[in-house]
């Protein structure tokens, strides 16, 4: 029997436990296009949502049955989900939440977060759910020698700090989403596993998310 597969997933090739295969769910058609075209075929899917998702801690189980959003984001993982959900039968090694590096995006990756963990709190236990978090902007010599990223308005002040220093010459680009990056830096700093920055999500970081959105943990 073939599991039943969103429209709008961008499959790979392999799947299950010890074979590196792994999904980005990603904010949109836009940034799906971006990811798809970056991304490996053989071990990397891609999923698309949009719209901002339904806080899925506060809401009854009825609500989250009803949510397009997570009905694929269900189907596209195949184990199911509450009391059936199975870690044994996730159809990925890896799922990774990449989400736009604005406020939009951190409220989106906390939903996520959210979802895991109320209805499939073993992917969360068992480290098979993470986040890359994609720069803001590009700071590049004139002749493209060295290209360096910065992850927050900080981070990037203190790189320009340091160049004008050394009284170098660059120029910037700050990114507008997965969309207006290209596609070696959205390799490189996103899709790639062996230079990117990918960051385990726990149970933890779950129930921070929803102390910060207004949720209640059970005591």
């Amino acid at each position: 029997m073939f599991p039943r597969l969103p429209i709008k997933l961008h499959d790979c090739y392999q799947h299950g436990v010890g074979t590196e295969a792994e999904i980005f769910i990603v904010e949109g058609d836009s940034a799906s296009k971006a990811a798809v075209r970056a991304r490996s075929p053989r071990t990397q899917a891609v999923l698309p949502m949009q719209g901002k998702p339904l806080n899925a801690w506060k809401a009854s189980r009825s609500a989250v049955a009803k949510n397009e959003l997570y009905l694929a984001l269900i189907d596209a993982l195949g184990a199911g989900w509450g009391e059936t959900f199975n870690l044994a039968s996730l159809r990925y090694e890896r799922v990774t939440l990449l989400f736009d590096p604005d406020a939009d995006g951190i409220h989106c990756g906390a939903l996520a977060l959210m979802f895991f963990y109320r209805w499939m709190r073993p992917a969360l236990q068992a480290g098979r759910i993470g986040v890359v978090r994609p720069p803001v902007y590009e700071i590049a010599s004139l002749d493209r020698s060295e290209v360096l990223h910065a992850y927050s308005e900080d981070h990037y002040q203190k790189i320009k700090a340091a160049l004008d220093e050394k009284n170098a010459k660059y120029h910037t680009q700050k990114y507008r989403g997965l969309a207006s990056m290209n596609e070696s830096a959205l390799v490189a700093t996103c899709i790639d596993p062996a230079t990117r920055n990918r960051s385990v999500c726990d149970c933890k970081d779950a129930e921070a998310a929803i102390r910060v959105f207004g949720g209640q943990l059970p005591k």
